[in-house]
């Protein structure tokens, strides 16, 4: 995340003027009369929550300009998602919403033990003893924290006993089943190596202060992996390999990339390569990114690397990549071809629709079922720079992008919404609030009212698969292949990706208008199959092992 520095900004009297010339020279932003695919219904719904990113002391400091993470898990098995919103403000704490069973959410965080008072940044989500709850694990600048899940709504810190306390400046993490032992290994990015003692006086060209670049610290840092024993983490980062790697993570997931069934590790660096950690077995892992064709662009450049999604976009059985950049700088679209990465961004339509924005959470889904993926980005800068959008300097439009044959097309009414101001824009949570089977998606933003955008398309068939393990928690790692007609598709339950985040891990396809489903073969992580005939459409169905 390269920043850049154009501002308009030195004194009182010139903001509404510099506002003013800079809305003129700003793209025009969609006036079209057709039906919104989103409606912000936040409030209604009981979703009112802003991220209060401001440090103690003068001018701008680096965790400030980052911070918005979110998760939508079901806390008590109910089958309604819930939602766990991450506040960067160690006075407020993060908040815990229960899903009441319509789509709408009470704050049930007074006595709930999930309120962690630290300065938080992001979250992940899992089962790590094998109850069939689901915990929590937080970021932060400063200790993170690992909740357990007790049940009926109650969190307990076990983080001085279970271990994954790191100290430092962290952003998205993730579970994953690492070594194949059955229980959930945890990945965590570290951004920068920073303390407040340590900030600088960066300053945009016209003089004003700005946050700065990762680049102005020259304090990248070491990514942390931890094993799971029996429920305590163990910090096994040499052991597996990467402890000698240094760079400013933000997004991480987990996929397996290469076919053996073996969960690797993509990790998105701001302003220099991402990597690629592929699994050798028994946690140890080597990064792969350049020989695959994955830690820059196809320019060569090292990216601005934020938020990460994961598919399988074209229908071939292996996993593709997208990885999201600074406003100058396109995403990076990845697809997989005979174990190799190509560089696909101009091909697809996407170096025009998005270099113009600074992308931070990010994802497919198939937003209006018609059995195609779709693109959802959550825009906000972190430099003050022309064109302003709104009167928040940072602020941006989010877009929405579906497919037109092989181009990604932006959506009208921009960001599938009529009518909202732009706002700085974070985490992009995925999840079905009110189980119709329309994907909605959660938005956290810095310093402004988080929005619960609830999906409004109409048309086209869906399934839902709630794949669960023997103990009842989400089968993380576990995959499904869904065959309708002579097309099969793969997906894989995950929580991770986007940024921040953590997200529903039920499987949504959307099947337009394909009235049967031949077959689901679901294949849990220990290589245990169950083949499906016959799943009934427009429906949740539950598979446990």
């Amino acid at each position: 995340m390269k920043y850049a520095t154009t501002a308009c900004l030195l004194t009182t009297s010139l903001i509404t003027a510099c506002k003013q010339d800079a809305r003129q020279s700003a793209p025009e932003q969609s006036t079209t009369t057709d039906p919104p695919w989103f409606i912000d219904e936040g409030p209604s719904r009981g979703v009112r929550f802003t991220v209060r990113a401001d440090l103690p002391g003068d001018g701008p400091q680096l965790p400030e300009i980052v911070a918005g993470g979110a998760a939508a898990l079901d806390v008590d098995n109910d089958g309604w998602i819930d939602l766990y919103l991450i506040q960067a403000d160690a006075i407020e704490g993060n908040v815990l919403l229960r899903n009441r069973g319509d789509g709408t959410f009470e704050d049930v965080t007074d006595g709930s033990g999930a309120d962690d008072r630290r300065w938080g940044m992001g979250v992940a989500s899992g089962d790590i003893d094998g109850d069939g709850d689901v915990d929590l694990y937080i970021t932060n600048f400063g200790r993170n924290t690992l909740l357990r899940n007790d049940g009926e709504f109650h969190f307990t810190d076990i983080t001085e006993d279970a271990g994954g306390g790191d100290e430092g400046l962290s952003a998205s993490a993730s579970f994953f089943d690492g070594d194949m032992d059955g229980d959930l290994d945890l990945i965590v990015t570290n951004y920068v190596s920073w303390e407040p003692q340590r900030e600088l006086e960066c300053r945009s060209r016209t003089g004003l202060l700005d946050y700065c670049a990762p680049a102005h610290y020259a304090s990248p840092t070491t990514d942390v992996l931890y094993r799971n024993d029996l429920g305590t983490f163990v910090d096994v980062t040499e052991h597996a390999g990467l402890g000698n790697a240094r760079g400013n993570g933000l997004g991480v997931l987990a996929q397996d990339f290469t076919g053996d069934d073996l969960q690797d590790l993509f990790i998105a660096n701001d302003g220099n390569a991402d990597r690629l950690w592929i699994n050798q077995g028994n946690l140890k892992f080597v990064d792969r990114a350049m020989e695959m064709g994955c830690d820059r662009d196809l320019t060569g450049k090292e990216k601005a690397g934020m938020g990460v999604a994961s598919e399988d976009l074209d229908g071939n059985g292996d996993f593709d990549l997208l990885v999201c950049n600074l406003h100058g700088e396109s995403d990076s679209l990845y697809l997989m071809k005979n174990g190799r990465f190509v560089d696909t961004t101009g091909r697809h339509g996407l170096s025009a629709l998005t270099r113009p924005f600074t992308r931070f959470g990010l994802g497919f889904r198939d937003f209006d079922c018609d059995g195609d993926f779709e693109l959802y980005e959550a825009n906000g800068r972190v430099s003050m720079s022309d064109p302003l959008w709104a009167d928040d300097v940072y602020a941006e439009p989010n877009l929405l992008l579906r497919r037109e044959g092989a181009r990604f097309v932006e959506v009208s009414p921009r960001g599938g919404v009529v009518g909202q101001e732009p706002r700085t824009s974070r985490a992009a949570v995925f999840l079905d609030a009110n189980n119709d089977g329309r994907v909605d998606v959660l938005v956290i933003n810095r310093s402004s009212p988080a929005r619960l955008l609830m999906n409004h398309t109409t048309g086209g068939h869906w399934i839902m698969l709630d794949v669960r393990d023997a103990n009842g928690g989400p089968a993380i790692g576990a995959y499904a292949e869904v065959t309708t007609g002579s097309q099969t598709q793969q997906y894989r339950v995950r929580t991770d990706g986007s940024y921040l985040s953590a997200h529903d891990p039920r499987l949504h396809m959307g099947l337009g208008n394909t009235d049967r489903v031949e077959r689901v073969l679901v294949q849990w992580p220990d290589g245990f199959e169950l083949v499906l005939d016959d799943i009934e459409l427009d429906a949740i169905t539950r598979i446990q092992r």
